[in-house]
């Protein structure tokens, strides 16, 4: 029997072929995607529970001249496979491959771009408004899942949309997941398998016993379907998708693909803002995946036969910060943990099973989390807010209005700071030291390894203060973590090795390749200091001026944008001390950067030791000898 997915080039391949045949291909597309990603990595366990949804999708409709917006893109990968890129799709998330996420610049199919949930429906809703005040006449489609539909966003969306009357499609993907199991009263409502299965079944009673009424009048016929919807309405969420100015329709069973192509040919047909509950299992047709389906949100390669992750995990830094966490927890009544839908992407799951009473998942709203903990903390609580640093950007106003104006002790624990690897650009935590440092009353920290993470979230919850404390993504150094926690001067650098020549002033990871370039530059006579800044705010100033007096000058390094990043907040410091001494800045220009392992991004970005010690060649070779002027004092 002849491959059907090798001959599927576009969506117009995908028309020429039966309802057997499209069920034949969604088992072929799973069994590559299952194969591919076992060695690339990704996220597999919601693209395996979109496989028929995306089928359906483009075998109904006119794509790429009817716009299908994919919500974050976890659920895009049939989507990709069926839109050209079968033949690249071996490269996912590699350096120069293709994109984990939808890229409008990889493909016109793309028709926006995403990597952060919720923002397909606003999206949508705009093409919908531009594609009316030009006349046209094509489909606007928002596929989002349940758990997405947990932030405000959402519902902002719909709630225009609603009021718009615009010709939209609102695909509401129901799995009962966003990254782990939602929660939330919303959540409860939306994903209840009691009612959408039992709502399904009813639904294929009453058609089944319809058709066997002989000669039925077509007034009885429109009056029995409008009980039926009612029905529906009632045991699901329609209710509420009706108030908001929508027509729902469903629940449809997302794997029957019958049932989807028939579905989508429904709701095609219909003008005005229309939501079409589909139901279906992240992980699908994947044992593993199926069981454990957060385990399988998003993966490194493994064996395709057991499920089991080809390379042994060592701990990370999430790992410590758990622990530490709890430990500090056991300790401090006051300390209470916060995660906006990720307790195990941030580590707090041994959290919420020690101390669930202390515990708050709020779902897909970071927005809400950093407020939420900001009331916490007024009431005389320590909450650590534990974030991905590319996300707490979505709650730049709450950080700013609700926690550093009132000068309230919020902790915020930004996992995954500095270059994140295959994720790409929508995910790598390059802007939270530009973003935070500004705000005043906030203090920033970055540990150089994992015994000085547990330190600096002792300080942090002991400071009084709003506090970040930014670590990488990946595994740790490998330093005993047995010690007792200790409190951290606050703005205290720490030099680790002295020399005269030149200063490097290391942030966080960036401090082991700042010693090792160091050990290069030893080799041919060069003698230089390294110190570990600690601190993004307050700066050590007595550190800073006496690096200052170095014979070169200073280097910086920082995974972290340069554009007000922390070498920008050092020249600010000796310009204000009014020190004259030559700086050199290393970390990430001003630009997007794109997926590739973090060894690979890093070597590209000269922030590896062959890097920093090409810069610290540069200013010895480019800056003439020269002794630091302070202009109130000597240096």
């Amino acid at each position: 029997m002849d491959n059907i997915l090798e001959h599927i080039d576009s969506p117009e391949d995908l028309k020429r072929l039966d309802i057997g045949e499209l069920v034949r291909l969604a088992a072929e597309l799973r069994e590559f995607i299952i194969s591919n990603v076992a060695s690339t990595g990704g996220h597999l366990a919601s693209s395996l529970g979109a496989v028929e949804l995306a089928i359906a999708l483009h075998y109904v409709f006119n794509t790429p001249a009817d716009r299908i917006v994919w919500d974050v893109g976890h659920q895009a990968y049939a989507h990709k496979i069926l839109t050209g890129r079968r033949g690249r799709f071996h490269t996912l998330r590699r350096l120069n491959g293709i994109s984990g996420f939808p890229r409008p610049v990889e493909s016109v199919y793309d028709a926006f771009g995403a990597g952060h949930s919720s923002t397909s429906i606003s999206a949508a809703l705009g093409m919908a408004a531009a594609r009316d005040l030009s006349g046209g006449a094509n489909k606007v489609i928002a596929v989002i899942g349940d758990g997405s539909l947990t932030a405000g966003i959402a519902f902002e969306g719909l709630n225009q949309a609603g009021h718009l009357k615009k010709d939209i499609i609102v695909v509401l993907n129901d799995n009962e997941m966003s990254i782990s199991p939602n929660v939330g009263a919303l959540s409860s409502f939306l994903s209840s398998k009691i009612t959408g299965r039992f709502a399904t079944k009813v639904k294929k009673e009453v058609e089944g016993f319809m058709k066997t009424i002989p000669m039925i009048g077509d007034r009885l016929l429109s009056v029995a379907r409008r009980a039926e919807d009612a029905l529906i309405a009632f045991l699901t969420p329609g209710m509420l998708f009706e108030a908001l100015g929508f027509h729902y329709i469903g629940p449809v069973d997302g794997h029957d693909m019958q049932a989807m192509v028939g579905a989508f040919q429904d709701v095609g047909a219909l003008k005005g803002p229309v939501l079409l509950h589909v139901l279906t299992k992240k992980g699908k047709g994947y044992a593993p995946a199926e069981k454990d389906s957060a385990a399988f949100h998003g993966v490194g390669a493994f064996d395709v036969a057991t499920g089991v992750a080809l390379k042994p995990s060592k701990p990370s830094y999430t790992n410590v910060f758990s622990s530490a966490l709890v430990e500090l927890a056991q300790s401090d009544k006051r300390v209470v943990a916060i995660t906006a839908a990720m307790p195990e992407g941030t580590g707090l799951a041994m959290f919420a099973e020690r101390f669930p009473d202390r515990f708050f998942d709020v779902g897909i709203a970071e927005q809400h989390a950093i407020t939420f903990a900001a009331g916490l903390a007024k009431e005389g609580f320590i909450p650590v807010t534990a974030i991905y640093s590319t996300f707490l950007q979505r709650a730049y106003d709450q950080v700013f209005h609700d926690v550093c104006l009132q000068n309230l002790p919020v902790v915020f624990a930004l996992d995954r700071a500095g270059l994140v690897g295959q994720d790409g650009a929508t995910h790598h935590g390059l802007f939270d030291v530009a973003y935070l440092r500004h705000l005043p009353n906030m203090i920033i920290a970055a540990p150089k390894d994992e015994a000085e993470l547990r330190h600096l979230l002792y300080t942090a919850v002991r400071c009084g203060s709003p506090m970040a404390v930014r670590y990488p993504r990946g595994n740790c150094m490998g330093v005993d973590v047995a010690s007792p926690m200790k409190e951290i001067p606050i703005g205290r650098a720490e030099t680790i090795k002295s020399g005269e020549d030149l200063t490097i002033i290391a942030l966080g990871a960036m401090v082991q390749p700042s010693l090792e370039a160091v050990e290069r530059l030893e080799r041919s006579g060069v003698s230089a200091s390294v110190v570990n800044a600690r601190f993004v705010k307050p700066l050590d100033e007595a550190a800073l001026i006496k690096a200052a007096a170095s014979r070169y000058g200073i280097v910086t390094v920082e995974e972290g944008a340069l554009m007000g990043g922390f070498g920008s907040a050092v020249l600010e410091l000796l310009d204000e001390r009014g020190v004259r001494c030559p700086v050199k800045r290393c970390g990430v220009p001003d630009e997007y950067i794109e997926h590739g392992t973090q060894e690979e991004l890093r070597a590209m970005l000269g922030l590896d030791c062959a890097g920093i010690e090409a810069a610290c060649r540069s200013l010895i070779n480019g800056v003439p000898t020269i002794k630091a002027v302070k202009a109130d004092a000597a240096c």
